[in-house]
C-alpha cells in the first residue's frame, strides 16, 4: 500500500479527523455530557479504522478500535468522560499522529501500541458489569419492530405461501475490522437461503458502517432457523447469531390489524415505488470543491510568474513603440493578467486555523504541568494568509505562546492575591488590514518589568546609560528580542522570557514581517506581528543606484522625498535629517552595496523613508523609477546570507534587480 495512489487522499484525510479527534476531545473535557461531542469523536475514529484498515496500518487500526470501544461504553452512559480517560484520548492521539507522520514521510506507519492498548482495554473491562447487564436486555430480540404495511403484506404472503419467517440478530467480533465488508457476507448467505425484507439498522446504514457491533435483519425462507445460524456462524469475525421465528408475531399482528388496507392498494403502492425512486436517485448537486495537490498549485505559480514577467516586457515594448493597437491589446492582456493573478493567490491562500488547531491542546498540558488554570481564546482563525508563510509561521507562534503561559500567567495563588480571577486568559487574533495580516498573542499575566530589561540590557552593554534614559517603552521591551537577552530569573524546560526571541523575530522578519512587543506591568502583555498576504508577488519602488536598479518593497515605505543636501547635519558620527519632527539617520544604498559613483544632482538627494516598527530611517539613492509588481526569486543556494539583499526579480527588459531587505539595512 505504500505506493498506493490513495496514499495522498488518506494522509490528508487521516490528518482532518486527527484535528477533529483534538478539538472534540477538549470540548467534551468541559462538557462531558454532551453526547453530540462524544458521537463526533466516535465517527472520526470509527472513519480512521476504516481507512487505516483498509490501507493495511494495522497498528492505526487496532489503537483506533479500542479508542473507539471506549467512545462506545461513554455514548451509552457505561462510562463516564473523566480527564482520566480524557487524558489517555489525548495520548492515543499523539500516537495515531506519529504514524500518520511516520507514512508521510515513507514509512511503514508501525509503532508499539501494546501500553496503550492495555489501558484501553482495562477501562473497557472495567465496565464489563454494566456491558454484560446492557447485554442482557438486549438478547431479546425486540418483536415489536415496526414495518410497514407493505412489508406486513410480504411477510404475511410468505407465510401462506409455506415461508418461514425469521428475525435475526447478527453481532460482530469486538475486533472485526472491516464491519461493512462482513455485512455484505452474512447478506450473502442470508440471500442465497431466502429473502430479506427488512434490515435495522438500514441497508445504507450498514454499508456505511454507521451502526456498532450488531444488527437485526427479517428474512422469509424455507431453510430452518438452524440452518441459517450455522450458516452465518461459519463467517469469520462474527461473534453470536440469535435467530427467533416471527411466525406467531405476524399472526397476532395480522389479528390485531382489523383496519389493514387492501392488498390492492398496497399493491398500487408498490406501482408508485419506481417514481419514488427516480426521484430519490436524482444526481444531487455537485461537490463545489476538489483536492488538487499543492505542487500543481506551485507548478502553475512558477508559470504565473513567468507570465508576469513577460507582461512587463510588452508594457515597456508597448511604450516604446507607441503604437496605439499594441497599447490597447497589452492593457486588456494587463488587466486579464490582473485578474488571473488575485485567482491563483486566492488558490494559495489558507486559514491560520490550520496553525491555530494545534494551540488549545498544547495550552491544556502546559498549564496542567505548570499548575495553573488558562482558558486560551481564538480569534479569527478563519483568516487567510499564502501557504509559504503559514508553513512558517507555527514554531514562533508556539515560542510566543509558551512564554505567555510560563513567565506571562501567574498561578491561581498569586493572581488571587492581587485581586484577578484564577484563571488567566491568552488571546490569540489574527485579522486583515490593508495587505497584511496582524496577529496577536495577548495575555492578561504578570507583564514585562522595564526595569528589569533596562538592567539586564546595561548588564550585557546592549545599551549605555545615556540610552537607558532616553528609550521609550517599545524600545525597551524591544531588547527581548536581541540574541540571548532573558528576564527570567530561572529558566525552565518550558520557556525563559526573551530566551529565543530573536529567533522568532528572525523567522517573522525572513518572511517580509514584523514583531513587536507592548506590555504593562500585572496587566499583561501583547506580542503584534505583521505579516505580508503574499511572498510571491510583491509591489516594489524601483531606484537606481551607480547604474544598477534595486526594488524595495512597498510595505516598508513610508513615502518618497527629495531632500536639499543643506538639510542634512550629521549627530554621532552619521548623516541624519529632520523630517517631519525627527531625527532620521539616512543610510547611502552605494555605500551599502558599494556601487560606482556616478554623475547626479549633487545639490539634492532622493530618499526612500523606511520604517520597522516604531525605527525609520532614510535611503539615499541615484533616482526614483517608479512602482512596480515584481515577481521573487530565490538568488539560489550559491548566494546565502547576502547583506540587505532578500531576492531578486526579473525586469520587463531582462535585466535583474536585487530586492533590497529595509529590515536589515534598520538594525
Amino acid at each position: 500500500m505504500m505506493n498506493s495512489e490513495y496514499l495522498a487522499v488518506f494522509l490528508d484525510e487521516s490528518q482532518e479527523h486527527l484535528q477533529a479527534v483534538n478539538d472534540h476531545l477538549l470540548k467534551l473535557e468541559k462538557q462531558p455530557e454532551d453526547d453530540s461531542i462524544v458521537g463526533e469523536i466516535f465517527r472520526s475514529a470509527h472513519t480512521l479504522k476504516g481507512m487505516s484498515a483498509t490501507m493495511g496500518y494495522e497498528d492505526l487500526a487496532h489503537l483506533t478500535h479500542n479508542m473507539e470501544n471506549v467512545l462506545d461504553l461513554i455514548r451509552n452512559k457505561k462510562k463516564q468522560a473523566t480527564t482520566e480517560i480524557i487524558d489517555i484520548m489525548f495520548q492515543s492521539v499523539d500516537s495515531l499522529e506519529n504514524m500518520v507522520n511516520d507514512i508521510a514521510s515513507g514509512g511503514d506507519g508501525k509503532l508499539d501500541v501494546t501500553a496503550l492498548v492495555a489501558e484501553l482495554e482495562a477501562i473497557e473491562k472495567g465496565s464489563s458489569q454494566a456491558v454484560k447487564e446492557a447485554a442482557a436486555t438486549t438478547e431479546q430480540v425486540d418483536l415489536l419492530e415496526v414495518y410497514d404495511e407493505y412489508e406486513r403484506t410480504v411477510l404475511e404472503e410468505s407465510l401462506e405461501q409455506g415461508y418461514s419467517v425469521y428475525q435475526i440478530k447478527v453481532e460482530l467480533d469486538e475486533k472485526a475490522m472491516l464491519k461493512a465488508a462482513r455485512v455484505f457476507m452474512v447478506f450473502d448467505v442470508l440471500n442465497q437461503l431466502g429473502d430479506v425484507i427488512k434490515s435495522s439498522p438500514a441497508t445504507e446504514l450498514l454499508e456505511e458502517e454507521q451502526f456498532e457491533r450488531d444488527f437485526v435483519v427479517t428474512v422469509v425462507s424455507k431453510e430452518s432457523g438452524e440452518t441459517i445460524k450455522n450458516k452465518i456462524l461459519g463467517i469469520s469475525e462474527i461473534s453470536d447469531v440469535v435467530v427467533q421465528s416471527m411466525t406467531s408475531f405476524v399472526h397476532a399482528t395480522q389479528a390485531e390489524d382489523q383496519t389493514l388496507q387492501p392488498v390492492q392498494e398496497n399493491q398500487s403502492k408498490s406501482k408508485q415505488e419506481p417514481e419514488k425512486v427516480k426521484e430519490a436517485q436524482k444526481a444531487p448537486e455537485n461537490n463545489k470543491t476538489i483536492r488538487v495537490n499543492i505542487d500543481r498549485l506551485d507548478v502553475l505559480m512558477n508559470l504565473f510568474e513567468e507570465l508576469v514577467i513577460d507582461r512587463g516586457r510588452l508594457e515597456q515594448i508597448s511604450g516604446e513603440l507607441v503604437n496605439a493597437e499594441l497599447t490597447e491589446t497589452v492593457e486588456r492582456m494587463t488587466r486579464t493578467t490582473g485578474n488571473l493573478q488575485e485567482i491563483i493567490l486566492t488558490m494559495r491562500m489558507m486559514p491560520v486555523e490550520t496553525v491555530f488547531n494545534r494551540f488549545p491542546r498544547m495550552i491544556r498540558n502546559l498549564s496542567k504541568d505548570l499548575g495553573k488554570q488558562v482558558h486560551l481564546e481564538i480569534v479569527g482563525a478563519e483568516t487567510e494568509l499564502d501557504r509559504t508563510i503559514i508553513d512558517e509561521i507555527g514554531d514562533p507562534l508556539v515560542h510566543l505562546l509558551r512564554n505567555s503561559i510560563d513567565h506571562g500567567i501567574e498561578t491561581p495563588e498569586e493572581r488571587m492575591a492581587v485581586g484577578k480571577p484564577a484563571q488567566g486568559t491568552v488571546l490569540l487574533k489574527a485579522y486583515h488590514s490593508g495587505n497584511h495580516v496582524f496577529i496577536e498573542i495577548k495575555d492578561d499575566g504578570a507583564g514585562i518589568s522595564r526595569e528589569k530589561v533596562l538592567n539586564k540590557a546595561l548588564k550585557n552593554q546592549i545599551i549605555t546609560e545615556e540610552d537607558a534614559g532616553s528609550l521609550t517603552d517599545s524600545q525597551v521591551f524591544g531588547l527581548l528580542f536581541e540574541p540571548g537577552f532573558s528576564t527570567a530569573e530561572q529558566i525552565t524546560d518550558i520557556s525563559g522570557r526573551g530566551v529565543g526571541l530573536d529567533v522568532v523575530r528572525n523567522t517573522f522578519e525572513s518572511l517580509g514581517g514584523v514583531v513587536t512587543v507592548q506590555s504593562e506591568l500585572n496587566k499583561g502583555s501583547t506580542f503584534l506581528i505583521q505579516l505580508p498576504l503574499t511572498l510571491s508577488i510583491i509591489d516594489v519602488m524601483l531606484v537606481e543606484t551607480g547604474g544598477e536598479k534595486y526594488a524595495i518593497p512597498l510595505t516598508s515605505i513610508v513615502e518618497t522625498a527629495i531632500v536639499n543636501k543643506d538639510e542634512l547635519f550629521s549627530a554621532h558620527g552619521q548623516k541624519v535629517i529632520d523630517f517631519r519632527g525627527k531625527v532620521v539617520p539616512l543610510v547611502f544604498l552605494r555605500d551599502v552595496f558599494n556601487t560606482p559613483i556616478t554623475e547626479i544632482d549633487e545639490d539634492f538627494y532622493s530618499l526612500v523613508i523606511i520604517q520597522k516598527g516604531e525605527q525609520i530611517a532614510g535611503l539615499v539613492v541615484d533616482s526614483l523609477i517608479g512602482q512596480h509588481d515584481i515577481v521573487l526569486k530565490s538568488l539560489g543556494n550559491y548566494l546565502t546570507n547576502v547583506f540587505a539583499i532578500s531576492g531578486a526579480t526579473i525586469l520587463g527588459d531582462g535585466e535583474v534587480a536585487l530586492i533590497v531587505d529595509p529590515n536589515a539595512l534598520i538594525k
